[in-house]
């Protein structure tokens, strides 16, 4: 497939670099919006778009959250589309992340397989009926529910201590049948880190609500995933990052094929949001080592508070 290139003036690109501010980018779009007809400026809110996913693709890296954390209380609190639409690229922008990062995830040993399966099967089932409980709700509940979850996110990264090797004296009997346990290598100390994991059946009843969720918002489940398998399960920090990287490719292609089947899926929203993450994702591991991950966090915490506020008070009315 032959892809045409599109040569941009200097103005245009005075433009993309303002857009390449997640917020100025929103404000950028909405003015656009009331200063010309929609007819002669529909290609704009295409070019915000992926200049707004560039920047979230290169921040979400640094700060071990999914793209679709970030994709959708942004773009459907500052963008003019429908919140459907919103949730159903946002399930594709996570869902083209997970796969990318998949197999190498797994080739490394930071993904195990068999932790997976168990996890990924109860969500993926839960994300399919979240979905079609979240297209079945009012645009103005979603935005109301979606702002709280928003900021539970924002509670639950400022309030989690991640332990990166956490200690499991005794794996329970559940997770010693299932057999989930395994080994890697880190690269930090160059040392095989074995590993095994506990509590097995809260964590699967956790995995069961972390799917209703990310598939009724569309947000994938990245923030959710690492913190229930580090804190809860008991697998050492880079296991759990890699583990739900695999787990998401799963979970997010169950609820995606709900959007799809009910046309909330529009090409004109998904590629280039697809497009801007995956480029913006593709530079943020290169720039993983030169920045500073206390930084990104506290910028990261800092967007999805304004953009939870955001849509919480749209949702409510109190911010039309």
């Amino acid at each position: 497939m032959r892809i045409n290139r599109l040569h941009v003036g200097a103005p245009a690109v005075r433009a993309i670099l303002l857009a390449f501010s997640l917020l100025p980018a929103a404000a950028f779009a909405q003015a656009a919006a009331v200063a010309a007809p929609a007819s002669s400026t529909w290609w704009l809110w295409p070019l915000g778009l992926f200049a707004a996913c560039f920047v979230m693709g290169i921040i979400a890296v640094p700060a071990g959250i999914g793209g679709g954390t970030l994709f959708v209380p942004i773009v459907g609190s500052f963008f003019p589309f429908h919140l459907d639409f919103v949730r159903g690229a946002g399930l594709m922008v996570a869902l083209a992340s997970a796969l990318s990062a998949g197999p190498t995830l797994l080739r490394s040993g930071l993904g195990s397989l068999r932790l997976t399966l168990p996890l990924a099967l109860l969500a993926s089932a839960s994300s399919i009926g979240g979905a079609v409980i979240g297209l079945a709700m009012s645009p103005a509940l979603v935005q109301t529910l979606l702002g709280c979850v928003v900021l539970a996110i924002v509670v639950l990264m400022v309030m989690s201590r991640r332990s990166e090797f956490p200690v499991v004296e005794r794996p329970d009997a559940l997770s010693q049948a299932l057999g989930l346990h395994g080994f890697f290598v880190d690269g930090a100390s160059g040392r095989t880190v074995h590993w095994q994991v506990h509590r097995t059946v809260p964590g699967l009843l956790t995995f069961l609500a972390i799917g209703v969720l990310a598939g009724m918002f569309g947000i994938g489940a990245g923030w959710a995933n690492v913190p229930a398998l580090n804190l809860l399960l008991g697998a050492p920090l880079k296991v759990a990052a890699g583990t739900s990287g695999v787990v998401l490719s799963l979970v997010d292609s169950s609820a995606s094929w709900v959007y799809l089947h009910r046309g909330a899926v529009l090409p004109m929203i998904a590629v280039p949001s697809v497009l801007g993450m995956m480029l913006g994702a593709r530079l943020g591991v290169r720039l993983l080592d030169r920045l500073d991950g206390r930084v990104i966090r506290s910028m990261v915490i800092g967007v999805l508070l304004f953009a939870g506020l955001r849509s919480l008070l749209k949702g409510t009315g109190l911010w039309a």
